[in-house]
């Protein structure tokens, strides 16, 4: 099974699903596609078996990825820094993965549906999901 997780910025949501992740299942391959070489850094560190950054990353992986993990404010708030292009939104977008979007409001936006929550929380969530998937 891939599993792709996809993160911005400094890469904090992605660290942390990624060492959680390994902490429970040392042996899953976790890919880390950052769209900035400090968030894809950071996913290595934490463990990610492979990393590669920007827009040609995130649409290779996209198309072969099994469950693609990552933050929801993502699109929004790396929008705005010019981190998340038409190419990245629409590889996602196209993927047959299954997605697992962790909400992040903030930037001026709400995700209706979700209750406001700490970030860990979902986190966990996220992970309980991909267990299930296991």
């Amino acid at each position: 099974m891939k599993i792709t997780m996809i993160d911005g910025q400094g890469g904090r949501i992605g660290r942390t699903v990624i060492e959680q992740l390994k902490k429970r299942h040392n042996d899953l391959e976790l890919y880390a596609i950052g769209t900035n070489s400090a968030a894809t850094a950071s996913m290595l560190k934490a463990g990610a078996d492979y990393g590669a950054t920007g827009d040609n990353a995130v649409i290779v992986n996209a198309a072969d990825s099994d469950i693609i993990v990552g933050p929801i404010g993502i699109v929004f708030a790396n929008a705005l820094l010019g981190e998340i292009t038409p190419a990245i939104a629409a590889a996602i977008g196209a993927s047959k993965a299954f997605k697992i979007l962790i909400p992040v409001n903030r930037c001026n936006h709400f995700v209706a549906g979700c209750k406001e929550a700490p970030t860990g929380d979902y986190i966990r969530i996220a992970i309980e999901k991909i267990e299930s998937m296991l």
